[in-house]
């Protein structure tokens, strides 16, 4: 069995897919240019949500390609509960993609001090909900933050609405931590970002949607266009 590959460092740009939940994605995702799968765990009614069995199985998988790094998104801020997840399956990476408070990263970064913990900033139009809180977020112990779009009607993650420049940059100016960016990415778009690609914190991009093909399913030609495209 290949070595676990460790986490990418958050000097390097990375393509980080979203919504993995096979095998043949794992596999797809692996060879046509991706660093991180996520895998999506406690997320009520999401359409990429797994069993932790399942959880565990894919993120074996990721492990043992060598180049692919497992992590865990979640609504969860049961800490307990989040941590026995992270345990049984091995997962060292935990994306924090609800409205979790800095005490439940506090009590995170406790539980498990070696995890990489990553805390979604939801946007909607020019605003951050979780703006006010950056200080604490960063205090509490987070390691990334990943800047998202949500719904005029409050939808989270995978919604395919974009951010406007302007306001991920003002965003990314009120804290010191690096940053992964998501928001409707596609290779279409990436000129609308310069500015942001040119941002000596950003650690790299997040997609789900561009990454699949006309069935829905995570494609290689997709995946391979976005790494070459943003520059993963």
């Amino acid at each position: 069995m290949s070595p676990a590959p460790a986490p990418p460092s958050p000097r390097t740009r990375t393509l980080k897919v979203c919504g993995a939940t096979s095998t043949r994605d794992i596999a797809v995702l692996a060879t046509a240019g991706a660093d991180l799968a996520g895998l999506w765990h406690g997320v009520p009614g999401g359409p990429a949500e797994l069993p932790e069995r399942e959880v565990a199985a894919l993120a074996a998988a990721a492990r043992a390609t060598g180049v692919l790094h497992p992590v865990l998104v979640t609504f969860l801020s049961d800490t307990h509960a989040l941590s026995g997840v992270l345990a049984r399956t091995g997962i060292g990476t935990v994306q924090l993609h609800a409205y979790q408070r800095p005490s439940t990263v506090r009590a995170l970064r406790t539980a498990l001090p070696d995890a990489v913990i990553i805390k979604v900033l939801h946007v909607t139009g020019n605003t951050c909900l979780e703006r006010p809180l950056l200080g604490a977020y960063e205090q509490a112990g987070t390691d990334l933050f990943l800047i998202d779009a949500t719904t005029p009607d409050g939808r989270v993650g995978s919604t395919g609405q974009c951010l406007s420049e302007d306001t991920v940059l003002d965003l990314a100016d009120r804290f010191t931590l690096p940053f992964w960016l998501a928001g409707g990415l596609n290779p279409a778009n990436r000129s609308d970002h310069e500015r942001v690609l040119h941002h000596p914190r950003l650690h790299g991009i997040d997609v789900d949607t561009a990454a699949r093909g006309g069935d829905g399913r995570i494609a290689g030609p997709a995946v391979t266009r976005l790494a070459r495209v943003w520059g993963t």
